[in-house]
């Protein structure tokens, strides 16, 4: 099946299925398969977890973070 053929068949999923199939392929990769992440991420998720190494107290908890969110959205 040719990529053209392939697309406009998943196209054809509704919303949700392709949500799963999504998460499902995901999935199936191995950690290892990753790619590296570039210097200019590294960088940044290093100044981040100094930063929270510095004042833990700062960090949110997930409850609140999805809150957030979710308020946001409405």
């Amino acid at each position: 099946m040719q990529r053209a053929e392939l697309w406009a068949e998943l196209m054809e999923l509704s919303a949700d299925e392709r949500i799963e199939l999504v998460e499902n392929l995901w999935d199936s990769i191995a950690q290892k398969d990753l790619p590296a992440l570039t210097p200019e991420q590294q960088q940044e998720l290093d100044r981040r977890y100094a930063e929270h190494q510095r004042d833990p107290a700062r960090a949110s908890k997930w409850d609140d973070v999805e809150a957030r969110l979710l308020a946001r959205s409405k």
